[in-house]
């Protein structure tokens, strides 16, 4: 791997008292192209700009593909990063899907430990924050053709980040989706390409000027069966029961997701994957059985759901406030991210 070090770090020049979620890069970034038929050479370069003409393919026809993955000071003051090989499995699913060469594990996990040794020093050790790992393909080929791309680049960008939401771990508030829809089955709304994103950005931005945190959406068929919370699977606790929605094509399979899932199995939590609609749970709202609902996923973790709008109407949940499993999750899953507990899942690898 070619490495070329930054001649001059911006460390210095970064409040991490006040970091906003994706806004500072580290010093250094990863990148390695795919030609005539073969991944190249791996490089390590200083974060900066990239040359690219307009008729860039990715630009025009959204063949990219991204993950998101964490890594974290343990109190032992050793580094982890959070269910490496899981985040590897998904983003070559999702380069499957957009017709994107895969490439080995080894050189995913040899591009992430190359630029922690590099960047260690932008990893906060303040419990809550973390370095985000951006790892994204996308295709290079300089053509207007309707058509796969000859070449890709795959690149790894690493950022210091705090809580995603502005709001920490207050709950947040959601409204249903309406008239629109976030994925189809068939669709690619079960793997992490850029087109996913681009379409919610609408929805999202009417959410917010509505006072709202982020979009529950509803499944697009019939408007009434619940899918995903924003960027975020979701999970509701109905009379003890932890439920949520089947993964049927349309819904990422969130890696917090499982951690969560595996967890709550461990724990003898009654579990259920199964079809929710939005009626069930404003019906099991009114009747006092909806305990707790909250989101989960690489950038939250886990976010609490303090209420939820749809059509007119509104639920608030436990008071609007933290519920005691939503509570026990985050805990657990960031003692697990921080070295706190014995790590008996093997979801953590030390760099």
């Amino acid at each position: 791997m070619t490495i070329q070090k930054t001649e001059t770090s911006r460390l210095e020049n970064i409040d991490f008292d006040n970091l906003i979620f994706g806004k500072v890069m580290s010093d250094h970034m990863f990148a390695m192209d795919f030609r005539d038929g073969v991944w190249g050479e791996p490089h390590i370069l200083p974060y900066g700009e990239m040359g690219m003409a307009p008729s860039l393919s990715a630009l025009h026809y959204g063949q990219s593909v991204f993950e998101g993955m964490k890594v974290f000071y343990g109190v032992d003051l050793r580094v982890r990063v959070f269910r490496p090989h899981a985040h590897y499995d998904r983003l070559m699913r999702s380069c499957e899907r957009m017709c994107i060469p895969q490439f080995e594990y080894e050189h995913f996990i040899s591009a992430i430990h190359t630029l922690i040794k590099l960047d260690q020093a932008w990893i906060p050790k303040e419990r809550g924050k973390s370095l985000y790992i951006r790892p994204v393909v996308f295709a290079i080929d300089y053509s207007l053709g309707l058509k796969p791309s000859l070449s890709y680049r795959f690149m790894v960008l690493t950022s210091p980040m705090g809580y995603y939401y502005p709001e920490g771990m207050k709950p947040v508030r959601l409204m249903t989706s309406g008239e629109y829809a976030r994925a189809v089955r068939g669709g690619v709304g079960d793997v992490k390409t850029a087109g996913n994103y681009a379409a919610s950005m609408l929805p999202f931005k009417d959410a917010h000027e509505k006072g709202f945190s982020q979009i529950l959406w509803l499944n697009a068929y019939d408007n009434a069966t619940i899918e995903e919370a924003g960027v975020m699977n979701v999970f509701f606790v109905l009379n003890g029961a932890l439920i949520t929605p089947a993964l049927s094509g349309s819904i990422l399979p969130g890696i917090t997701r499982d951690s969560v899932l595996t967890l709550a199995r461990e724990k003898g939590i009654e579990v259920e994957e199964r079809t929710i609609t939005i009626q069930e749970v404003f019906d099991a709202g009114r009747k006092g059985v909806l305990q707790e609902a909250f989101g989960t996923g690489t950038a939250a973790v886990i976010a609490p759901i303090g209420l939820i709008h749809h059509n007119g109407d509104e639920i608030v949940i436990n008071n609007n406030e933290i519920g005691p499993m939503t509570d026990m999750f985050y805990n657990d899953i960031t003692a697990f991210q921080y070295g706190e507990v014995e790590d008996m899942f093997g979801w953590c690898e030390i760099m």
